[in-house]
């Protein structure tokens, strides 16, 4: 009796690496890592200058006291400004990677599947036409032999 040996760990590492979707996962971290330094560019260059229009430009800067003496360490101080930058990062984030990268490619392959269904479209109207036709020919030499067979 032979018995089956069983992968070793190493052999189950290899194929956990060498799976596909391991490698595209690295990849999408090294993508979003360097898209990171877009939108923080994004939201330093643009967003906080305007918000700085309307008040600072850092917007860490925003707070709330929630007690009577918020000075130097003592207090108990809310930084909301921080939550709304944030905030604000995350939004721009999502709206850049969603109009230009998720609707963009949405639309490709809308447009590649609606021609690939056209072209299916077309080749399946083909494939009917050549079977109905086919049909009636085998339909015709089926009655030419009948009525042959009747005349003679």
């Amino acid at each position: 009796m032979s018995e089956k040996k069983e992968p070793s760990v190493w052999d189950g590492f290899k194929a956990f690496l060498m799976r596909g979707n391991v490698v595209d996962l690295a990849v999408a971290v090294v993508i979003g890592a360097a898209f990171t330094n877009i939108v923080n560019a994004v939201v330093r260059g643009l967003i906080n200058p305007l918000v700085g229009a309307i008040g600072t430009k850092n917007l860490d800067n925003y707070s709330s006291c929630l007690s009577d003496n918020c000075q130097g360490d003592q207090g108990i101080r809310l930084l909301w400004g921080s939550v709304l930058g944030a905030t604000l990062s995350f939004v721009i984030t999502a709206a850049v990677v969603y109009f230009l990268m998720v609707l963009p490619m949405a639309k490709y392959l809308a447009r590649m599947e609606a021609r690939r269904k056209a072209k299916e479209g077309t080749h399946e109207v083909i494939e009917v036409t050549e079977l109905e036709v086919l049909k009636e020919i085998r339909d015709a030499l089926v009655a030419q032999r009948g009525s042959g067979h009747n005349e003679q």
